[in-house]
Parts: C-alpha cells; sequence; structure tokens
C-alpha cells in the first residue's frame, strides 16, 4: 500500500458498525480484521484513516447480509494529524466497500465527503466522492 501524508490515529477497533458510505447495498457494517496491519504478539488491530479492512454486513440487502467484504476507511471521527500541522476529524465513521483486491469499488457514488488521504491511496474509490476534506 501507498504510504499517506499524515499521522494517522487508530481510531476503529474490531468489533466496531460503521456505516457503508456507498450504494454497494450495505447500510451498516461490522469491521472484522484490518489487512497489512502490523503490531506486536496479542495487540489486537485497529483501523486507521484509508486502511484496507474486512467488513461484515450486518445491515442492507437480504442477498449481501452476512458476507464478508474488503473495504476501505473513507471518515473517521477519531482526529488526526496532518504535515500541515492541522487535525482533521469527521462526523462519523464510515467505509467503501470494494468488489476486488486490487482497489475497484463496488458501489458507483459515494455519499458525504471524504479524506484527502483516501484520494492519496485509493485513486478509484476518490474518483466516486462528490467532496473531498
Amino acid at each position: 500500500m501507498k504510504a499517506i501524508s499524515s499521522r494517522g490515529t487508530a481510531g476503529l477497533n474490531l468489533g466496531a458498525k460503521v456505516i457503508a458510505a456507498d450504494n454497494s447495498g450495505a447500510k451498516i457494517v461490522k469491521i472484522v480484521g484490518v489487512k497489512k496491519w502490523k503490531g506486536r504478539k496479542n495487540k489486537q488491530a485497529c483501523a486507521k484513516i484509508a486502511d484496507w479492512v474486512k467488513v461484515s454486513v450486518r445491515k442492507g440487502v437480504p442477498d449481501m447480509k452476512g458476507k464478508v467484504f474488503d473495504a476501505v476507511v473513507v471518515r473517521l471521527r477519531k482526529p488526526w494529524r496532518r504535515l500541515s500541522g492541522e487535525r482533521v476529524c469527521f462526523e462519523d465513521n464510515a467505509v467503501a466497500i470494494l468488489k476486488d483486491e486490487k482497489g475497484n469499488p463496488k458501489g458507483t457514488q459515494i455519499k458525504g465527503p471524504i479524506a484527502r488521504e483516501v484520494m492519496e491511496r485509493w485513486q478509484s474509490v476518490a474518483k466516486l466522492a462528490s467532496v473531498v476534506y
């Protein structure tokens, strides 16, 4: 994965229920894993902005319910620091669901704003967003 130009703060633990910000059919998803996460033994993984996570669909279209997908964290309530010194946070936690390992999004549009760090790491997801902060 490409590096991002900010100091990410761990804001989402495993088991956190977040909003699916795209129109893929999922409404509420639960984080079940963080891909490419490095940490010490017996430490629980946690997700930051623009991280690649595994999610299980909790609410949404019946044929998607209970299935596991890859996703990208696009909004985070926990403030994180950019290299310019500013601190950024959003009103809610949200993810965008991916359809394959290459990072192509499952939906065709993303509701609400996304972070600039997502645009740096996941260009195909950022193309669908209406607003980038």
